[in-house]
């Protein structure tokens, strides 16, 4: 078994034709209702495979914290691409392979959007890295 990271990107991707023309705060009420109950069947699904770890959606506000030293730490909000623009949530699964990681994320991707149509939205997969095996 492997762990891997799908980040749910608000945009980003390869050929962003789909649904990324049509922000999530422009959908109904019954569009979003849809969007997250399906969010939530493919974590119980996942979570019957015995492959779901944990998953959260994140809250676009947020901010920029640095080690700058004694005192108080510097913290901005841009003027730079920031996750809260970018990262719209992320689920851990662990599965067998990376070709069970990618089923996993297009069943994530196929979520509906605005008129219920599959979004189609990129799911970014990216493995966990291992820590490397020590002997004495």
């Amino acid at each position: 078994m492997a762990k891997y990271l799908l980040l749910k990107h608000y945009r980003g991707g390869p050929d962003r034709t789909d649904y990324g023309n049509v922000p999530m705060e422009d959908w109904t009420p019954e569009e979003i209702s849809a969007h997250l109950a399906f969010m939530d069947h493919v974590a119980d699904t996942l979570r019957e495979r015995g492959e779901y770890v944990e998953g959260r959606a994140l809250s676009p506000d947020g901010t920029f914290v640095r080690y700058d030293g004694e005192g108080r730490p510097p913290v901005t909000d841009g003027p730079f691409a920031e996750t809260k623009d970018l990262i719209a949530g992320w689920m851990v699964i662990d599965v067998e392979s990376v070709e069970r990681a990618h089923e996993a994320a297009a069943f994530l991707s196929s979520a509906p959007g605005p008129g219920g149509e599959p979004i189609r939205e990129w799911i970014e997969v990216r493995p966990f890295l291992e820590a490397p095996s020590v002997t004495e």
